[in-house]
């Protein structure tokens, strides 16, 4: 929100004007994809292209933005136009005819095959299921084809005339009628017996039941939509933010040219940190030009693609929860994680949820086995009444009428029922917690007495095992569950691990090997599922016909439970996911914040999107600068051949055996699959996971050979799968910084795709955050570290991504994401200003006529106006947006300095500073009893050492008025203005370090002050602003010369 700007000016700071824009905005009309026929997916690559060109908008489908410009005709006119030769028809998609992956309902009706897991070479119980048969299959087209060659005859009515006279109305006209009915019945009884399995597609068939067509009708429109912000607010938020900009030229013009020569200095630093400030307002705030809000459709997803009594025909999701020290992240939170995930609302069979133990912890190992116990009562309780949220510990929590809208008798008995198995859930896991804490010195065994393969954190083997899904055992009801398996990558001394993001592409690997799901969703330890109805909301957009081609991932809003009710520390960053969020998504989408998110499988996989011509056009810029483009880009002629080379190998037309041989069966088409030497080099090793990344609509290739997924599971894990690959570079999560999240999402918007912002009325996702300073000061530090990293490294936004189709606005925000650690070096020399100048009886700005002043309010008040229209068409509150301000100079001051010399440390020489993971423990002693623990870290000296200057400043200033008479009053208020401005900032930092009696750390307080007393000591001493002959004047040492 510009809060550099705010904060600058209030301290009677200014900015210059930089640039002036005013984006064009267009409305593109609904598109929607064909998808092909059998023969079409194997036809030429000329066909694929129109295939992927062509429009198929559906009557009374409402335009939405976002989607792309009709070029020709509009598609409504010439809607059933489709040429019967080539076996087109409206509303053909490729969909899933089984289940996910391992879960076709072939293999429902098949014995199973076991297969053993391994753990450190030993076999565990477990079952892969048969691998499905090829998925794909094609729903028939729903109406008469007309050729378009063939002009159709108009006829011209007179309405004055009488229509019988036409024929209509006539016994002949109702004949003909009843005749070419007769014929569409017909045609259609031709089609669904050709294409049986096309039932339930888009569009149904011309049943004369009124309701039937009604529901046709409903499952045609889109399935999401942009709710504009209103013009009014909208329109006078541009108005302001243009006039800010030019009363800010004003002002800076006045700034420059006004020196103050008895404090050049201080004049010369102020103007240095308030041009930084205006850079970095600009880079906030021009992003936030077109803030967009989207609604979604459930009942329009269910209608399309989950009819009651049908087979699904949803997408197949894999959730990733990632977790390292379950001391930190407590086994009971991870639980109830997974727990949410497991009764998610979606069908068993296209869930799977792997769960990674980066720290190869027993502890975590037979939590998730107790989980997997729990879940067989929790999950049909949660589904068989309705109840949100599906994590127990939440759950039972709340303090509402839980009895609301629920009218089966059993519910009260049932509840209280399962609310006694919960307990003694939790106490089995704390047990199993305080069993934890003291380790054995021989380490610890299983219950077989063999040794636990990861006594040994750093140095151990893979390990996998499935507790839940086809082979898992059935829930109390006699239901399957959805799958849940527990994943530990290999790690050796001398291997590169990656953290965080190594893990996840270790989830990525094992999950294709196993189910490969179409779509990824990703959640830390401690974020819940609030909503049982989130991966619907993920799949109206990445299931769209018009959106879910280019788009890479939906980005949920991140929302937190445990936060004192003022939220001191702005744990909730209501600004952030409120408002820069939703001006991303009017560009070309949200930043990925690192959990609650969705991902396109494909995207992860370093393809480009399914773009047309329409997006491949240059941007404004280059269109001034170039004029219109006379020819096909050429960039558009290489994402069509890329497409079409992913989209026609996409089928499974191969057997692994054609992989593993080198593909010597398809000389002919070398020219659109890649061959195996470079496949190896881009995805590594492994002819499995290989097959499985051209299966773009998920599922398990159907000549893969069930005994052999887990030992090439196992193998995807390996510590030195990655060697030699493109994993952690172009694909999957990137590697180069501790917050992966920004780069991945980086790499993805530079290849052109667009992500999605959803914002549901209920919150999908839940988690904790750190209510402790010190806490939230190293969870702050280590986002500053990442983007300090970024910023030197090659992936930096400022001059990487040119030649792919990032947008100028989302570029913008980009550098200001990884820029802002910066600002902490101007803003603490800033706050700092005010105390030297109440030291010194200096100040930054001369005495300014009238006419300056009217600039001062004028840029002050157009700041404030800003952002109260700002809180307006986003609906965040003012204390919300005041505890932001707050919280940006707290860390300001303390982590983003310190973030930018590790930054620098660590990059130029080459000394790694480790972080650690954020305590995700409930408290102990009470609600809200972290707020007050002060635990000691040096994030807490340099905003203690701001504070108490500016006192002692305020103290010193006053003093001075006093000896002086009433005349120096005048120019003492503004400076104390300046100094309680800061101090105001900072206020929430004051109150956490006095807190409760016997909590703040002595030697805080000991070194601030000190380091106070030492620099304003020095600075009276030396006292700069006092020429050498005034300085002896004052001392009475000059003679002749004076």
């Amino acid at each position: 929100m510009g809060r550099s700007a705010r904060f600058v000016v209030t301290l009677l700071v200014f900015q210059p004007l930089v640039m002036s824009l005013l984006p064009a905005m267009s409305v593109p009309s609904l598109s929607a994809a064909l998808a092909m026929s059998t023969s079409a997916r194997r036809g030429t690559s000329a066909a694929l292209s129109a295939r992927l060109d062509t429009r198929d908008r559906k009557v009374g489908s409402p335009r939405v933005h976002g989607d792309e410009e009709e070029e020709d005709v509009d598609d409504i006119d010439n809607e059933f136009n489709y040429e019967q030769g080539n076996g087109k028809g409206p509303g053909w998609q490729l969909h899933g005819q089984g289940d996910d992956a391992d879960l076709s309902s072939s293999a429902r009706h098949e014995p199973h095959h076991r297969i053993p897991r391994l753990t450190s070479g030993q076999q565990m119980s477990g079952e892969i299921p048969d691998a499905s048969p090829d998925r794909h299959s094609i729903r028939s087209p729903t109406s008469s084809y007309v050729d378009p060659s063939v002009p159709v005859p108009v006829r011209i009515v007179d309405p004055s005339k009488d229509l019988n006279s036409y024929g209509l109305n006539s016994v002949d006209w109702k004949e003909r009628v009843e005749s070419w009915r007769v014929k569409q019945d017909k045609n259609m009884m031709q089609v669904t017996n050709k294409y049986p399995e096309a039932r339930g597609g888009d569009i149904e068939g011309t049943g004369s039941n009124g309701e039937d067509m009604q529901m046709v009708d409903d499952a045609r429109l889109p399935l999401s939509r942009i709710v504009p912000i209103p013009a009014n607010q909208l329109n006078l938020y541009r108005i302001v933010i243009i006039l800010r900009l030019i009363i800010l030229c004003f002002f800076f013009q006045y700034r420059v040219t006004h020196p103050v020569r008895d404090a050049y200095g201080l004049w010369l630093v102020s103007v240095i940190c308030e041009v930084w400030f205006a850079l970095s307002w600009l880079l906030d705030q021009f992003p936030k030009w077109h803030p967009i809000n989207r609604e979604t459709y459930l009942d329009r997803l269910a209608l399309r693609y989950d009819r009651e009594g049908e087979p699904s025909q949803l997408a197949p999701i894999d959730v990733f929860v990632s977790t390292v020290d379950p001391l930190k992240e407590p086994p009971l939170i991870t639980a109830n994680t997974v727990l949410s995930i497991l009764a998610v609302d979606y069908p068993v069979d296209k869930v799977s949820c792997y769960v990674s133990d980066d720290g190869s912890a027993m502890l975590t190992f037979e939590a998730l086995s107790e989980t997997a116990e729990f879940a067989r009562k929790w999950v049909p309780f949660c589904k068989k009444h309705n109840i949100e949220p599906r994590a127990p510990e939440f759950y039972f929590a709340q303090k509402i009428d839980y009895l609301k809208d629920k009218i089966q008798p059993s519910f009260v008995k049932e509840r209280r029922a399962m609310k006694r198995e919960y307990e003694e859930f939790k106490v089995r896991i704390n047990a199993l917690v305080a069993k934890a804490q003291k380790v054995p010195e021989e380490g610890w065994t299983m219950a077989d007495g063999t040794a636990w393969p990861g006594n040994n954190t750093r140095d151990h083997p893979g390990m996998i095992q499935v507790f839940l899904g086809h082979s898992g055992g059935l829930d109390t009801d006699g239901n399957e569950l959805p799958r849940l398996v527990y994943v530990s990558r290999e790690k050796r001394p001398g291997f590169q691990h990656h953290k965080k993001a190594g893990a996840m592409n270790a989830l990525i690997r094992v999950s294709a090997v196993l189910t490969n799901g179409a779509y990824l969703l990703n959640v830390d330890c401690d974020h819940y599922f609030n909503s049982s109805k989130a991966l619907r909301e993920a799949m109206c957009f990445m299931m769209d016909p018009a959106l879910g081609r280019k788009t890479c991932y939906v980005q949920f809003p991140q929302r937190f439970d445990g936060i004192d009710l003022h939220d001191r520390y702005a744990n909730r960053n209501i600004v952030f996911f409120d408002i820069n969020m939703k001006g991303l998504d009017g560009i070309q989408g949200p930043v990925y914040v690192g959990t609650g998110c969705c991902f396109n499988r494909q995207a992860l996989y370093g393809y480009d999107p399914v773009l047309t011509e329409a997006d491949l056009e240059p941007n404004i810029v280059v269109k001034s600068c170039c004029g219109r483009r006379k020819k096909k880009n050429k960039s558009y002629m290489d994402s069509q051949s890329r497409i079409m080379k992913r989209t026609e190998s996409s089928a499974p037309i191969f057997n692994m055996e054609d992989i593993e041989e080198g593909i010597e069966g398809y000389e002919d088409e070398r020219s659109v699959l890649m061959s195996q030497r470079k496949l190896e080099k881009r995805f590594g090793q492994s002819p499995i996971f290989i097959a499985s990344t051209f299966m773009t609509q998920g599922g398990i290739p159907p000549s893969t050979n069930p005994a052999s997924l887990l030992k090439e599971a196992i193998h995807v894990i390996s510590c030195g799968y990655e060697d030699k690959t493109e994993w952690g570079k172009e694909i999957g999560w990137i590697y180069g910084s501790v917050t992966e999240d920004i780069l991945t999402g980086f790499k993805m918007h530079a290849r052109g795709w667009q992500s999605i912002y959803c914002m549901p009325p209920r919150p999908c996702f839940k988690g904790s955050a750190p209510i402790n300073l010190s806490d939230r000061l190293n969870q702050v530090l280590r986002w500053a570290l990442g983007s300090v990293e970024i910023l030197l490294s090659r992936h930096c936004p400022i001059w990487y991504g040119y030649n792919g189709r990032l947008k100028l606005l989302e570029r913008l925000a980009y550098i200001n994401t990884i820029v802002y650690p910066i600002t902490s070096i101007p803003l603490i020399a800033y706050c700092v200003l005010p105390a030297i100048c109440l030291l010194t009886n200096k100040f930054i700005i001369p005495e300014i006529s009238n006419y300056a002043g009217m600039f001062f309010i004028l840029l002050f008040a157009s700041i404030f106006a800003t952002g109260i229209l700002e809180l307006r068409w986003s609906g965040v509150g003012i204390e919300d947006w005041w505890r932001n301000e707050q919280f940006w100079v707290i860390g300001g001051t303390s982590a983003h300095l310190f973030a930018v010399f590790q930054g620098l440390l660590k990059v130029l020489a080459g000394i790694d500073t480790n972080f650690t993971v954020t305590s995700k423990a409930s408290d102990e002693d009470g609600d809200f009893a972290e707020l007050y623990v002060f635990k000691w870290t040096s994030l807490l000296i340099p905003p203690t050492t701001v504070l108490v200057i500016n006192l002692v400043g305020m103290v010193a200033g006053i003093s001075y008025a006093i000896n002086s008479g009433y005349q120096s009053w005048g120019p003492l208020f503004g400076k104390l203005f300046f100094s309680i401005w800061v101090i105001l900032h900072l206020y929430p930092f004051l109150k956490g370090l006095m807190g409760r009696q016997n909590r703040t750390p002595t030697i805080v307080i000991v070194w601030s002050i000190l380091l106070a007393s030492i620099f304003s000591l020095l600075w009276v001493k030396i006292d700069p602003f006092i020429s050498p002959t005034q300085r002896a004047v004052a001392l009475g040492q000059c003679g002749v010369n004076c």
